[in-house]
């Protein structure tokens, strides 16, 4: 039992020799020999200026800005056709005509008959200037006149019917009819779409509908052509909400000058609601979450300040900062885990601080 007692005593007085030379006795040794350990090093950054923007994201399909499928609207036999498949054409070009050899014939005997009739309406008018004739003979013949002048235009309009023109700029489609065909009323014969703006079709949730207006910017991207950006414009927005998906149907403006983009095409969109200049901006690898706070160490003077920052935006890397820093000053963005507030650190030197911190650029992203 002795022995046991013993051995505890000569341990316990061990143990607090050992405390007290690491707490003691090793300072006192480093600082004979002068030795003290080096501030940590960590990386920072400036604090950035840049343009902070709000978008929605959506799908969205491209639509022809015009787009109509010609047919015509008397039946007959296509005589000629001018026009080449997939080719531009302007608004007034004859694209289809059919024989009218029947409408000229009509059109002459109208004409004729129209000139009878106002042959006969000024011997009737001389005659009743003269008082040799009754006022209701001139009446007859006015009647009869008028009513020759309104055959002679429906002659001359079904005379125009037997040619199809371009009712706009646009590109011609894969025809389905010939020469020689006989065509009926309303058959379809060959598409004619204006693709030089397109219109993009998206919606957007109901809770958007507050943040959007005409001539606000879109971004669109389509799988056809990957890392590509159109730019366009909304430029107009559905009145009514649909009552299925309580959401919003806005439709924009996207210029197709080299015609790359076909109406049909799947896109997504990113809808710019919000543009903010002059926002301050940190790397996102800067922050320090603690709870529902977020904090930055701010270097100043050599030293690493814990500072509570309040944030807003974000996207990619960086991240906007809405009060607790100002522009130009340093935060670490890498070593922040040794760190407490107030220690001393040691940071490049002021030429590669400031060439890591990166230029003001527009940032997109969300509200947090």
């Amino acid at each position: 039992m002795k022995t046991w007692m013993t051995a505890v005593i000569v341990l316990a007085l061990g143990a607090a020799g050992l405390y007290w030379y690491s707490t003691h006795g090793g300072d006192a040794a480093a600082a004979r020999a002068g030795f003290q350990m080096p501030p940590p090093m960590v990386e920072v950054a400036a604090v950035v200026t840049g343009t902070i923007v709000k978008t929605v994201e959506a799908v969205g399909t491209l639509r022809a800005n015009e787009s109509v499928t010609l047919q015509p609207e008397i039946a007959g036999r296509v005589v000629a056709i001018g026009f080449a498949e997939g080719e531009r054409v302007r608004r007034g070009a004859a694209l289809v005509t059919l024989d009218d050899s029947i409408n000229q014939a009509e059109v002459r005997e109208k004409s004729a008959n129209r000139r009878l009739a106002e042959l006969a309406f000024n011997r009737a008018d001389s005659l009743v200037a003269k008082k040799a004739a009754p006022v209701e003979l001139r009446d007859r013949a006015l009647a009869q006149l008028q009513a020759e002048d309104a055959g002679l235009e429906l002659a001359r309009a079904r005379l125009a019917k037997t040619r199809l023109l371009a009712p706009f700029d646009g590109t011609i489609g894969l025809r389905s009819i010939s020469v020689g065909d006989f065509v009926a009323v309303g058959q379809p014969l060959v598409n004619l779409v204006d693709i030089d703006p397109l219109k993009v079709d998206f919606r957007i949730g109901e809770v958007f509908l507050p943040d959007v207006i005409a001539g606000q910017a879109i971004a669109v991207t389509v799988d056809a052509f990957p890392g590509t950006t159109f730019v366009g414009e909304v430029f107009a927005i559905e009145p009514q909400v649909d009552v299925n998906g309580r959401a919003v149907v806005i439709r924009a403006r996207l210029p197709n000058p080299d015609n790359k983009l076909r109406p049909g095409l799947f896109s997504r969109v990113s809808l710019i609601v919000d543009e903010q200049a002059d926002a301050l901006l940190v790397p996102e690898s800067a922050i320090v979450p603690q709870g529902d706070q977020h904090f930055v160490f701010r270097v100043r003077e050599g030293r690493a300040e814990l500072t509570e920052i309040q944030i807003g935006k974000r996207r990619d890397t960086q991240v906007e900062v809405r009060a607790g820093v100002a522009a130009g000053e340093m935060v670490v963005s890498a070593g922040q885990l040794k760190l407490r507030d107030g220690a001393v650190v040691r940071t490049p030197d002021a030429a590669t601080a400031t060439a890591t911190a990166p230029p003001p650029t527009a940032v997109t992203g969300h509200d947090t």
